[in-house]
């Protein structure tokens, strides 16, 4: 399970991905380095496995990061599960959540600016991927009941309520 206290010396300016590449290695993850701006790795929570890939763009000067894990629920849940995704994302306030049907997985999103050459550092890599890890373990719950308990959206999102009023 991810350790959201847990700090790493600070490495100076490093590309955003070898940055997010020294938290991996100093967590443990198993990871891969996809290209020179992207990295893929896989943390593991109490409920899943989640896949999770932080991409640098150049471009628009962007850390972006999706944490994902599978899900297929039953067609019919579909309109629950829309439902159930507004409320959540109303809990979210740092990234957001979307159900990308046609690959079968629950992705979570979140993009970090880094805009006119700020740096990331390490305590930001690490709550990145501590808020989306949690952000999972909060909400699956609600999604499983939502789309296989036949529970209506507002019911099944009190468990995440519930949840969070619960730990201190």
């Amino acid at each position: 399970m991810y350790h959201e206290r847990e700090q790493f010396s600070e490495t100076g300016d490093l590309h955003p991905i070898d940055l997010v590449e020294t938290v991996a290695e100093g967590h443990d993850w198993a990871f891969e380095r996809v290209d020179d701006d992207q990295i893929a790795m896989t943390v593991e929570g109490r409920w899943r496995s989640y896949a999770v890939t932080l991409a640098w763009s150049d471009a628009d000067e962007t850390l972006r990061l999706i944490c994902c894990f599978e899900m297929d629920p039953p067609a019919e849940s579909h309109p629950r599960l829309w439902e159930l995704l507004n409320l959540v994302n109303d809990q979210c306030w740092a990234g957001g959540f979307t159900f990308w049907a046609d690959e079968s997985l629950m992705v979570y999103r979140y993009g970090l600016v880094l805009a006119g050459g700020a740096g990331a550092e390490v305590g930001q890599i690490n709550q990145m991927v501590a808020e989306a890890v949690l952000a999972g373990e909060r909400f699956y719950p609600a999604f499983q009941l939502c789309c296989w308990g036949d529970r209506p959206a507002k019911d099944a999102i009190q468990i995440a309520i519930a949840e969070a009023y619960g730990h201190a």
